[in-house]
């Protein structure tokens, strides 16, 4: 063990109880919703929702998650963080995945996009979950690999293609959410039985115990102030904004681009997230470790949103070439899986690791709670702009995202705001 150089590997080998079981357990991505996303958009197409409608589907999922997630942080401390990452899991994953393998129509999406939008609650408990009981210093490390374990996941994304290619987009893609559903329980199982209740969360439990969800909501008000109050968390709020804005549209209208105005076939469709995961891989292995070992995080911050711009804005040249994707078109789409897999890989991590080292560490749930609010309240009608700016041409909504980024790339180099653990280095310094 002692001999293992790369710090990635090491992290992984050393992990222990919660941390462990979350991140061990999140390669099974891979054999469930994985596999179908790459076709999400593509079969509503399929089934007669227009290129408005997915867009508006993508707002009332973010709207869905917006409300579930301001009552995360109250069901987290109620409930504990195990209890509700189980529970909610089933309800936000396990339903929604039997509704779209029957989907018929709009009205059909719409339900499931609803329902879907309770991971918002598990997404905070799973988080607490994950890293309270952890060295802070490891953070950024265990967000890696969390990163890391769910790229390896499209591994599998042949099976969904040959699926496709021999069945049929509908029928394929109907049998790849029930898939969906009987791997997303085993891993909801898994999690509950391999963790336990995080320090933390058995105190907030005794705290809140007696206490009712009303009262608990009406406490925000004292958490809101935390956060006004801290200059490190409104930057990082700012920062998780602009990327869960930019992961909203390429994640709703990536595949759709490339598909329809770049003429890629549907057999082809999960070999470019598979493609841009193991990039991904490669680099939290090699690269990002390096340009992130250290405290200090602006310049790889600034780095991870410049890249991706670059990647963006090169989608948005590409020229359709008659007759269906050309050999030009495929490699300058293979520039673009290599600058998205660094940038977004980037700016993932270090999105999810500024808020959590910015967060105050006894209100963690409540405080990241109204920050995950915050974040879907503003980011929520980039789908149905992304889905009006596609309608006209599929090539608009990456010049919304390359505009976000390039927003991001200025508000890390002008308002940068130093972590705890930056700061603790200033002063031992001193």
């Amino acid at each position: 063990m002692s001999g293992v150089r790369n710090p990635m590997i090491s992290t992984l080998l050393h992990l222990r109880g919660n941390s462990r079981a979350a991140v061990y357990s999140e390669p099974m991505w891979g054999l469930s919703m994985m596999l179908v996303l790459p076709y999400a958009s593509v079969f509503m197409l399929a089934l007669g929702v227009h290129d408005t409608q997915i867009g508006l589907l993508a707002t009332i999922s973010m709207l869905s998650q917006m409300v579930f997630g301001l009552l995360s942080g109250v069901i987290t401390d109620k409930l504990g963080r195990r209890l509700t990452t189980a529970v909610f899991d089933i309800v936000s994953w396990a339903i929604p995945c039997l509704i779209w393998a029957f989907a018929q129509n709009f009205w059909w999406f719409l339900v499931a996009s609803v329902v879907n939008g309770v991971w918002q609650v598990t997404q905070n408990s799973w988080d607490c979950l994950l890293v309270e009981d952890l060295d802070r210093r490891q953070i950024p490390r265990v967000y890696s690999l969390v990163k890391v374990a769910a790229e390896f996941s499209s591994l599998f994304a042949p099976i969904a293609a040959l699926l496709v290619s021999n069945l049929g987009l509908e029928l394929a893609v109907r049998i790849l959410y029930l898939n969906a559903l009987v791997i997303m329980s085993v891993k909801i199982w898994l999690l509950w039985r391999f963790t336990t209740e995080t320090d933390t969360g058995r105190l907030r439990m005794a705290q809140t115990r007696g206490t009712s969800i009303w009262t608990s909501l009406w406490e925000y008000r004292g958490v809101a102030r935390l956060i006004v109050r801290s200059r490190g968390t409104i930057f990082s709020l700012v920062i998780a904004v602009l990327v869960a804005a930019v992961s909203l549209v390429n994640g709703t209208f990536w595949q759709v681009a490339i598909n329809q105005r770049l003429g890629v076939s549907d057999a082809l469709l999960p070999f470019f997230p598979m493609v841009r995961s193991l990039l991904s891989v490669l680099f939290f292995f090699t690269l990002i470790p390096r340009l992130t070992h250290g405290k200090h995080l602006r310049v790889p911050t600034m780095l991870g949103f410049g890249v991706y711009l670059a990647g963006q804005a090169l989608l948005v040249t590409i020229p359709a070439a008659p007759g269906g994707a050309s050999l030009s078109t495929f490699a300058l789409l293979g520039v673009c899986l290599l600058l998205d897999a660094f940038g977004a890989g980037m700016l993932f991590m270090l999105a999810e690791s500024l808020v959590a080292l910015h967060v105050d560490r006894t209100e963690r749930s409540r405080v990241m709670a109204i920050q995950r609010t915050a974040v879907m309240l503003v980011t929520a009608p980039f789908g149905w702009l992304s889905g009006w700016l596609s309608s006209h041409d599929r090539s608009w909504p990456f010049m919304l995202t390359s505009v976000l980024l390039l927003a991001g790339l200025v508000v890390a180099a002008r308002f940068w705001v130093t972590t705890h653990e930056e700061a603790d280095e200033v002063t031992a310094a001193a």
